[in-house]
């Protein structure tokens, strides 16, 4: 099985200029938790939790870039890498989502924890099990 078949497809990106109060009101309207931050290449990640901990606890100005809060580091794979293997790099990683890009390097999806888990329970625990053994979540 590859990722583009259990991927999430509806993705909306945003540039590192958009305001933290644009990316969060995409979420809302999107029903979405993440929203990739991309110029020219993906730059970042900008996930619900960042507002609320990068944002909101700090007192930011919500007409401040996203660019301010995103997580860094934002780990990807291909629309048509194994699913497993995608699963085991988020594993080793120990991150639980991977921005999803066509062969052409369009952002096409993100992979999460709960889409592998929708699909086989016993490989998103063996999964989850991995990424949460050293204790740090991304």
């Amino acid at each position: 099985m590859l990722v583009r078949d259990v991927m999430t497809h509806h993705v909306v990106i945003a540039a590192p200029d958009a305001s933290i109060l644009q990316v969060a009101q995409m979420m809302s309207e999107i029903d979405s938790g993440v929203i990739p931050i991309v110029n020219d290449e993906l730059l970042g990640i900008v996930t619900d939790r960042d507002i609320v901990v990068r944002a909101v606890a700090e007192l930011l100005d919500l007409e401040s870039p996203v660019s301010d809060i995103m997580t860094e580091g934002v780990e990807s794979c291909l629309e048509d890498d194994d699913l497993r293997e995608a699963s085991r790099r988020m594993a080793d990683l120990q991150m639980r989502r991977l921005v999803v890009f066509d062969r052409d390097g369009n952002v096409t999806g993100i992979l999460s924890l709960g889409d592998i888990a929708v699909l086989n329970e016993e490989l998103a625990g063996v999964t989850l099990e991995e990424i949460s053994d050293d204790g740090e979540r991304r």
